[in-house]
């Protein structure tokens, strides 16, 4: 079991919270429960919440010592300096080798603590120039939906918390495993940390078509030789249009998505079968062994059999 502690503060966001709560904290029928999930603060007791009631938290920073993850759910007011026992406790897990995680302004505690140093790393869009004028040794990227170093990892606001939160079940256990928690939650298996925020400003033109029927005829057919030129054809649009539809709704290029939606099959196959990659890089339209060894390593960093060694189902 890896025990994931989350460290609130008032008044807290009960939304970044719950993020954290429903993919760690729930028990899912015909889904092993390989997480467990507690939440603590610095001082026990009633905790004020955003949402105008309070709620009441027993556990005190002692938990953060038992943490295999700890996620800070967002830290309003953004200016309100941790406390030091705050700071000791974070930089103590980190560095026993715990994972410290932070949802949208969570980031900030990080940043006192020290612990994004160097490091690129990401807030809620609207806060970002706030961070990286408060801390100019964070690389602070305002665009992306989250940022994984292996032991520190950031995320952007609200929903791109659960993003992170479904990214770390699969880099623990598995897109298959990660797959089935996001299924049981009606989330979409998988964004990549890369994708833009939605920050569009009010006047940017309304989304002119749903992507969804074309993503679902790419998803079955990925076997073929699909390209940008087949994609637009297929909801007859230009090259053009296409992309900016793909801009717009998902924040990446359709060449990007396409070679992610690869990556992630070739994943699961790796996971559920015993394939040759060669089989396997033909099933997901990548051509050749050698080509899924290059992608693989490019988007991972390990390769195919490394990762199917580490997530093999039994």
């Amino acid at each position: 079991m890896h025990h994931v502690v989350a460290l609130v503060h008032p008044p807290q966001s009960t939304f970044e919270l719950g993020c954290a709560a429903d993919v760690f904290g729930i028990e899912r029928p015909g889904i092993p429960r390989r997480y467990t999930f507690s939440v603590c603060t610095e001082h026990p007791g009633r905790v004020p919440t955003l949402a105008g009631y309070d709620m009441s938290v027993a556990a005190g920073l002692e938990e953060v010592d038992r943490a295999d993850t700890v996620v800070v759910p967002g830290w309003l007011p953004t200016e309100e300096p941790p406390s030091a026992a705050v700071v000791s406790a974070l930089r103590r897990a980190h560095d026993r080798g715990a994972r410290v995680a932070s949802i949208c302004t969570g980031a900030f505690p990080l940043a006192r603590a020290g612990l994004l140093d160097g490091r690129r790393a990401t807030t809620h869009w609207a806060r970002a120039a706030e961070l990286a004028a408060g801390f100019p040794a964070v690389q602070v990227d305002p665009d992306v939906l989250y940022v994984d170093h292996g032991d520190v990892a950031t995320s952007a606001g609200s929903g791109a918390g659960i993003d992170l939160c479904l990214h770390l079940v699969r880099t623990d256990q598995g897109a298959d495993y990660a797959a089935r928690v996001a299924r049981s939650m009606v989330m979409p298996p998988h964004r990549e940390g890369g994708q833009l925020q939605f920050t569009a400003p009010p006047h940017a033109a309304q989304i002119d078509g749903s992507l969804a029927p074309l993503l679902e005829w790419v998803t079955g057919r990925l076997a073929e030789p699909l390209s940008v030129e087949d994609l637009a054809a297929h909801i007859g649009v230009s090259g053009r249009t296409l992309a900016r539809r793909f801009t717009e709704q998902l924040g990446s290029t359709p060449g990007q998505w396409l070679l992610s939606r690869r990556i992630t099959a070739a994943r699961e196959l790796l996971e559920s079968s015993d394939l040759p990659l060669e089989a396997i890089a033909h099933r997901v339209g990548l051509s050749s062994a050698t080509n899924l060894h290059r992608r693989f390593v490019r988007a991972l960093g390990t390769t195919p059999g490394a990762y199917r060694r580490a997530f093999r189902a039994p």
